[in-house]
């Protein structure tokens, strides 16, 4: 720690762990093309249209590699030009596009239309993925001995396996590849996610279906929000019921409420680290941010504020904070240390990426390692409203 209480440097963090090895963070999922009104109009009105990516692993993925670490990115798409864009984004970011799955140009790739909102209307997106080339992806489809031969930590999230039931196809094709991964990773390589519920994508029995013996018996890391824990498993936090929280009613959350919910889900779960992103949005443009996350342990550690965030757009800002998180624990290791990195490099790099348009986190670590200098110069409390 420095003269101004710094603990973690990430700027001269030593990468040569990562010298002469294959990537070490290997995700798997479906990127969009996102469409979104360029002249402030109504989706129905507009007559021009940025065209951009969208995706919760690709993000994730390209957070990681800019902050160097050697990341693969595993998907499935059309042989066409918006495939290769995906593809061609990837790679200039740094991130391995080997293991890629290249299906007929025929095939849809996903789409979001977004319409950006402003105070008071809501943003609101459609989802335009039903049958998409990624909703495909299945087993035999990937050489993931390979792909995983050095892979230390191995994410997806459940978006990636609601894709079947949007589609309505006979069986899950996703689930089937993830089983593959999961038979041929090494030993070694811990397995995360974000459980990411989407109303849009299936039902909450749909998805527990799915998702409950998924997590319980393969993730080690688990990222969630205390929302979806208590729409879909009736879980409290601490003071606060299911039936509140459903409700909005969450105001100051002490670190005993969240050390609660922690124990709860990791012991229901069974997982080895539970990380919770907690959003307090005031107004469309300006949110309050804080996480946490406690390891089977009892490692806690939170945010040491809750911080404001003046958005510009914040998609992509939980797979940013994701990614941050996770440069903690690959670099830092898979406890106490690496929960407390990760939680801080996480939470400035999200706040950050949301102040950007778009979903793709164009954020360096000098951005990063100045924010949370400056976070620990300015001091300041938890402050609740």
């Amino acid at each position: 720690m420095d003269g101004n209480g710094i603990k973690y440097d990430i700027t001269s963090d030593q990468m040569d762990q990562f010298n002469d090895t294959g990537p070490v963070f290997v995700t798997f999922g479906e990127t969009l093309i996102r469409d979104t009104p360029a002249d402030s109009q109504r989706l129905e009105r507009t007559g021009i249209v940025n065209i951009s990516l969208a995706g919760s692993e690709l993000t994730l993925a390209m957070t990681l590699a800019r902050f160097g670490v050697p990341s693969a990115y595993v998907t499935r798409l059309p042989d066409n030009p918006y495939g290769w864009l995906v593809r061609d984004t990837a790679r200039s970011q740094g991130i391995d596009t080997d293991y890629i799955v290249w299906a007929n140009k025929a095939e849809p790739i996903g789409r979001f239309l977004y319409e950006l909102g402003r105070t008071p209307r809501k943003s609101v997106g459609w989802y335009q993925r039903m049958y998409s080339a990624a909703s495909k992806m299945g087993r035999g489809m990937v050489d993931w001995e390979t792909a995983l031969a050095d892979c230390k930590l191995f994410h997806t999230s459940g978006i990636t396996f609601g894709l079947a039931n949007h589609s309505q196809y006979p069986h899950n094709y996703l689930l089937e590849a993830f089983e593959e991964a999961i038979e041929q990773k090494p030993d070694d390589c811990m397995v995360g996610l974000d459980y990411n519920y989407r109303a849009t994508l299936w039902s909450p029995e749909q998805c527990k279906a799915i998702m409950t013996p998924l997590v319980t018996n393969h993730i080690n890391v688990l990222i969630t929000t205390i929302e979806d824990m208590a729409a879909l498993y009736g879980f409290g936090c601490g003071k606060y019921s299911a039936e509140e929280i459903d409700k909005g009613d969450i105001h100051d959350l002490s670190d005993e409420d969240i050390q609660s919910f922690a124990s709860q889900v990791g012991e229901f779960f069974k997982a080895r680290i539970v990380a919770i992103t907690i959003r307090y949005p005031d107004t469309f443009e300006e949110h309050r941010w804080e996480t946490a996350a406690m390891d089977e342990r009892g490692n806690f550690f939170r945010s040491p504020a809750v911080k404001p965030i003046v958005l510009l757009d914040r998609l992509g800002g939980g797979d940013t904070w994701n990614g941050g998180f996770y440069y903690g624990l690959l670099t830092a290791g898979f406890e106490r240390e690496g929960i407390e990195k990760g939680i801080l490099v996480g939470d400035a790099a999200t706040r950050i990426k949301q102040t950007l348009m778009f979903d793709l986190p164009i954020v360096t670590k000098a951005e990063v390692q100045d924010l949370i200098k400056a976070d620990a110069v300015g001091g300041g409390k938890r402050v609740s409203r």
